[in-house]
């Protein structure tokens, strides 16, 4: 074990995070060029785009518990978290390789249509993405103890990954997407391989006992109890994407409004008052619960953006040049991982010392909130935009760090890996309606400022269901002051 590790320096921080930097650098080089690819080069149209960006979370929602599951319980390579690391890096790598040449590989292969061969490779890429993402998460709670420097790792995960962030967009909007994908496939694979080679993992942990086991479930029962609040979502989601698969056209949005009434009142059976916590050896799955519900409803109102950016940037300044589409595209993001690489650790860090975390949290998805509102009623030129994607990057960077933070220590530190799985459900689930549903309104409203819109409304409900989320014993939703025991806070 290295020095730096025992004593948990900066320079171990910084160590734990490039992994997940790795992963990040790959989704922020598919955010700045997925749709302006698909968009400018070969001609896709938005619901379309909607499609294609559908592979991602069907990616997460099959991989993600998987890997957790298993990087729970195997052991090989030297690690737990480390083989899924290694594999998913390497796969990353040559997925990317293969984005600039969806056109050359539908030639190759025969498979008829830019939308399938897209389909493939997007799905492939973020199959490979989501093969490594729960590992590089999990293996920070692994190597830290709870308290303040398990905060400080996922504040510093996104500090050191936002800044990379910064600079993807930068390479995109100065030297084009076209170099940033390659420059991207080199970097992921050089910080997914050599940090997890020098980060010594935790040979045992200890198993649950039966009790606990029997009490939840077992992994299945977990991820069906933990899930409740998105059963909705999960049932839309598939009804949507079997008509897409199917061609059927749809008229009217009726399965969007019982889905929301669904899941309204799934969250609202969430928030029911009990007389007592549900705590079952270190697991809280009721407040887990409330942490899904609130995440989610982060998601819709991101992904939207992510997804239909360039649709909005389009109608709203007619006659933009595609090139220069796709630098107004990429210094907009850059401004947002600017500000979200910059507050986790320098700002977040110290206010979780003095408040709880779910309010910090709600806080920032407020700013959130008001700053997509902004966009809608003034986002008509690229000055207005980078200062309205300022203001979203409070919300951007609490929400890729804080709820991390909240979350593992609400679960068993033995089901780390499983409950990284499931909470991201929280966010692929979401990511689906965004694709489909939301593709579908976008495409059909003349207006698309209702792209920020849905983004105030979904982040502004996100924010009011973080403050229904109850503080841990002994007031730990606040870390410990310097000098005091980490153990002890949490």
């Amino acid at each position: 074990m290295l020095d730096m590790q025992k004593r948990l320096t900066r320079p171990f921080f910084a160590l734990m995070a490039l992994p997940a930097t790795a992963m990040g650098f790959a989704l922020s080089v598919q955010i700045s060029a997925l749709s302006w690819i698909l968009l400018t080069k070969f001609g896709l149209e938005i619901y379309q785009l909607g499609l294609v960006w559908a592979a991602g979370p069907i990616a997460g929602i099959l991989g993600q518990p998987i890997v957790g599951i298993l990087s729970d319980k195997l052991w090989f390579w030297g690690g737990r978290r480390r083989p899924f690391i290694l594999i998913g890096g390497v796969l990353t790598a040559m997925a990317l390789l293969a984005l600039p040449n969806i056109g050359i590989l539908s030639e190759i292969t025969g498979i008829g249509g830019i939308v399938g061969i897209a389909l493939i490779v997007v799905l492939t890429l973020d199959l490979s993405i989501n093969v490594s993402f729960n590992p590089t998460r999990a293996v920070i709670a692994d190597l830290t103890p709870e308290g303040d420097e398990r905060t400080r790792g996922y504040t510093w995960m996104q500090t050191i990954s936002g800044s990379f962030g910064v600079l993807a967009y930068f390479i995109g909007g100065s030297l084009g997407n076209e170099f940033l994908i390659y420059f991207g496939a080199v970097l992921v694979f050089v910080f997914a391989i050599i940090p997890p080679l020098l980060m010594t993992e935790p040979r045992e942990i200890p198993q649950p006992e039966t009790a606990e086991k029997d009490a939840h479930g077992g992994d299945l029962g977990r991820l069906i109890r933990a899930t409740l609040p998105l059963w909705a979502v999960f049932a839309y989601d598939i009804y949507v994407l079997v008509l897409r698969v199917l061609g059927v056209e749809r008229e009217g949005f009726t399965a969007e409004w019982i889905a929301l009434a669904a899941t309204a009142a799934l969250v609202a059976y969430v928030l029911r008052p009990l007389p007592k916590a549900e705590q079952v050896m270190g697991e809280n799955l009721g407040e887990f619960q409330k942490i899904m519900a609130a995440h989610a409803f982060s998601w819709v109102g991101v992904q939207t953006m992510f997804i239909y950016m360039v649709a909005f940037l389009q109608f709203r300044m007619p006659g933009i040049e595609d090139g220069t589409l796709g630098q107004v595209t990429s210094y907009a993001f850059l401004v947002l991982s600017f500000v979200s690489a910059v507050l986790p650790a320098l700002v977040f860090t110290p206010l979780a010392m003095r408040m709880r975390r779910t309010r910090l949290h709600a806080a920032c998805l407020g700013i959130m909130a008001v700053g997509y509102a902004a966009g809608y009623a003034f986002g008509y030129s690229p000055v207005a935009i980078y200062i309205v994607m300022a203001v979203l990057g409070v919300g951007w960077a609490a929400i890729v760090s804080l709820p991390f933070a909240i979350m593992s220590l609400r679960v068993s530190k033995t089901r780390m890996g499983l409950y990284m799985g499931i909470f991201n459900l929280s966010v692929v689930l979401p990511q689906l309606v965004a694709s489909l549903g939301v593709g579908e309104i976008v495409y059909r409203v003349e207006d698309k400022g209702v792209v920020f819109l849905i983004g105030a409304v979904s982040l502004a409900v996100s924010a009011g269901l973080w403050l229904t989320v109850r503080p841990l014993p002994e007031g730990a939703d606040t870390a410990p002051e310097a000098g005091e025991s980490a153990a002890g806070g949490h």
